[in-house]
């Protein structure tokens, strides 16, 4: 009995400071200006709130800088989310590439996102770190993340699970890969003709012992190089003396060189799959003794920016990466647009001739 009178003198107490003293709350958000509030503000209905925002017309001059000083003066802020699952768009892409720290990409993803940005679109990218596997998962988590479209760069993943995994997408588009054109629009390199280029250039400066650093055996890039290349010595009488397939970075391109070098101690002669690779080469053959060009010419594709600062300087195949970037962004807008299936486009690469040959 006790007990209970003293939980009822507690009670009534707590009552009491309630009833004197107010408890804190916590501070409720602002309300969120919607189209309706700047309707109201400019007099209109939010219809025409909604088609001047969206520039899409409908009201004249002075109507539509009446809504504009309104939505201004309230802070209006639409919501992307909201605008997107009503007109079934993002305003997003979707990029994917190989090797972020490869020197190649950065000038790719320049491009795109200056094409993206200037159609009023953002650039969603993604590094698959040459992994097929993982490539396949971020195809996947940006359909999830409902872009637009999505841009592969040098895909991995083998046709068949590649053409699947794009299908879903409402427009795909590869570089340096084909794919039938109701995949994917595609922006190839005809690397097949740069390396028949390399080939010739090291012939004609008197070389014939040529060996290949050949990259990433799933590399669509490098089984084109290798056609060029075989079919080019063949045209001159001759075979490659010693072919290695390796990652594309400049640590690995030098243990496949020393690998040759050990293997082929004859060879005059290197094309490498990438300029990182004709580098890791270069550390090699200075490790082995071997002076270049005097002993091995040395060619590199890509023409990343430290091919013609290196001693000697790199002779390498140039791509135009950043207009590479921008051509598949214009392609792949142009295919979510009118769901048109144009197709691709082919860049050349040009051999530019410096001192490691």
């Amino acid at each position: 009995m006790v007990f209970l009178q003293i939980v009822l003198v507690i009670v009534i107490a707590i009552s009491a400071i309630r009833e004197t003293v107010p408890l804190s709350r916590t501070k409720e958000p602002e309300a969120k200006i919607t189209i309706a509030d700047v309707a109201r503000a400019a007099g209109v209905s939010p219809m025409t709130v909604s088609r001047v925002l969206n520039d899409q017309g409908g009201a004249s001059a002075e109507t539509t800088q009446r809504i504009l000083l309104a939505a201004n003066e309230l802070n209006y802020r639409p919501n992307p989310f909201a605008r997107g699952l009503r007109s079934d768009r993002s305003r997003t892409i979707g990029l994917l590439v190989p090797d972020i720290t490869n020197p190649f990409f950065p000038e790719v993803i320049r491009g795109a996102e200056d094409a993206a940005s200037a159609a009023g679109y953002n650039l969603l990218l993604s590094n698959v770190v040459e992994n097929s596997k993982r490539e396949g998962e971020l195809i996947e988590a940006l359909l999830r993340h409902r872009v637009d479209g999505i841009i592969v760069c040098s895909a991995r993943l083998p046709d068949a699970a590649l053409h699947k995994a794009l299908a879903h997408h409402r427009a795909a588009v590869l570089i340096n890969r084909e794919a039938p054109p109701e995949v994917a629009g595609t922006i190839v390199t005809d690397y097949e003709t740069g390396a028949s280029r390399a080939i010739d250039h090291l012939v004609e400066r008197g070389r014939r012992r040529i060996a290949i650093i050949a990259g990433p055996r799933s590399s669509f890039g490098g089984k084109s190089r290798l056609v060029g290349i075989r079919k080019t010595l063949a045209v001159h009488g001759l075979k490659a003396h010693g072919i290695v397939y390796c990652d594309p970075t400049a640590a690995i391109g030098q243990t496949a060189a020393a690998q040759l070098l050990a293997e082929t101690p004859d060879i005059d002669a290197l094309v490498c799959y990438n300029d990182l690779n004709a580098i890791g080469a270069m550390k090699a053959c200075r490790a082995a003794g071997i002076s270049i060009p005097e002993q091995i010419a040395l060619i590199g594709f890509d023409d990343i920016p430290a091919a013609e600062l290196l001693s000697p300087a790199l002779t390498t195949l140039r791509v135009q990466k950043r207009e590479m970037g921008e051509e598949a962004v214009r392609l792949l807008l142009s295919r979510i647009a009118t769901k048109n299936r144009q197709h691709g486009i082919v860049i050349v690469p040009e051999l530019i001739v410096r001192e490691t040959t």
